[in-house]
């Protein structure tokens, strides 16, 4: 049930990356934004699939990981995702809409929590390097690149502090803690 699948879906970003991911996996979480809602019907995002050593290193070496975890620079070798789906745009398609980018990714990872995988959204992509390392055509622009594979962390929620902190911090045990402002606090009430 989705009530008890989202709390799930945490965002990872250490993976057992020697359990693979296998392709028949990722096409199904892709055929899941296939069939998510789309502005206007229109449908103009495209996807790349990644599990080989080779296209994951091409990815990885052009993202940047967990921007509030200041002295951490990534995942280490053995950490790093099995798997990648970059979110693409297609000109020809027409201009992606953010609103189509965020209900595919969102159905993409709710797919994997149900399969036991972790799943980290990534933004901050060296868009114009890996687009040529990859070798896309100048028709596609690289979105978001979606990382997945086995968690190799635990994930935390927990209320947001009186201070009001919405950052994200790993304890001494390795432990990712994640604040969430509470239900009160999101219902406006007039």
């Amino acid at each position: 049930m989705v009530f008890d699948l989202i709390p799930r879906a945490r965002t990872v970003r250490r993976f057992h990356e020697n359990q693979p991911v296998d392709t028949g996996t990722l096409r199904s979480l892709v055929d899941l934004a296939r069939l998510s809602p789309s502005a206007a019907n229109l449908q103009t995002l495209k996807y790349f699939l990644s599990n080989t050593p080779e296209r994951n290193r091409l990815i990885f070496e052009n993202l940047a990981w967990a921007g509030y975890l200041k002295d951490w620079p990534g995942p280490a070798e053995g950490e790093r995702p099995a798997a990648y789906i970059l979110q693409l745009g297609d000109e020809q398609a027409g201009s992606p809409r953010e609103v189509d980018a965020g209900l595919a990714l969102q159905s993409m990872v709710l797919g994997a929590a149900s399969r036991g995988l972790g799943t980290c959204i990534l933004g901050s992509v060296n868009r114009p390097a890996l687009q040529e390392a990859l070798e896309l055509p100048s028709r596609y622009s690289i979105l978001y690149a979606l990382a997945l594979g086995q968690p190799a962390e635990q994930v935390k929620l927990e209320p947001v502090g009186a201070e009001g902190d919405i950052r994200y911090w790993r304890d001494e045990a390795g432990i990712l803690h994640v604040p969430k402002r509470s239900l009160e606090e999101l219902i406006v009430e007039i």
